[in-house]
């Protein structure tokens, strides 16, 4: 189960987006998609996982403010118990009406996967579920 998590930062016009998938899981898919020695928990050098996840991610992560594909930018990640948070942004949004999330998130590596998404603007909550193979989701605010 992962999550996909945005928050809309009025102020800032951005929007926050944390994914959070379990550190067993995504080693094990970033392991199979990379050359490099993967350890997202104590790396060797963190500025490589960095780039290794956030290229993963990024391959099946797409979203879409108001039916315009936006670019994500990777802030940084962080460990918590069992899982990995990985935190993104979305610069220069204005007010949403709709977000269209695809999310293809260790798809490719576990079957059954399902990712549940969490949207949060103007202090209005929504979520929704989807499970491989179907990998979108649109919420409209």
């Amino acid at each position: 189960m992962g999550i996909v998590d945005i928050k809309q930062d009025v102020k800032q016009h951005t929007l926050g987006v944390s994914v959070k998938l379990f550190v067993n899981d995504l080693e094990d898919a970033l392991k199979k998609t990379s050359t490099r020695n993967i350890d997202l928990l104590n790396p060797k050098n963190k500025q490589e996982m960095e780039t290794e996840l956030f290229a993963y991610i990024k391959k099946r992560l797409s979203i879409a403010v108001n039916n315009k594909a936006v670019a994500l930018d990777f802030i940084g990640y962080e460990k918590e118990e069992e899982s990995i948070w990985t935190y993104i942004e979305i610069k220069k949004v204005n007010q949403p009406k709709t977000i269209m999330v695809d999310t293809k998130l260790l798809y490719d590596f576990l079957p059954q996967q399902s990712n549940i998404v969490h949207a949060e603007i103007n202090g209005v909550k929504k979520s929704s579920k989807v499970t491989n193979p179907d990998s979108k989701v649109e919420l409209s605010f």
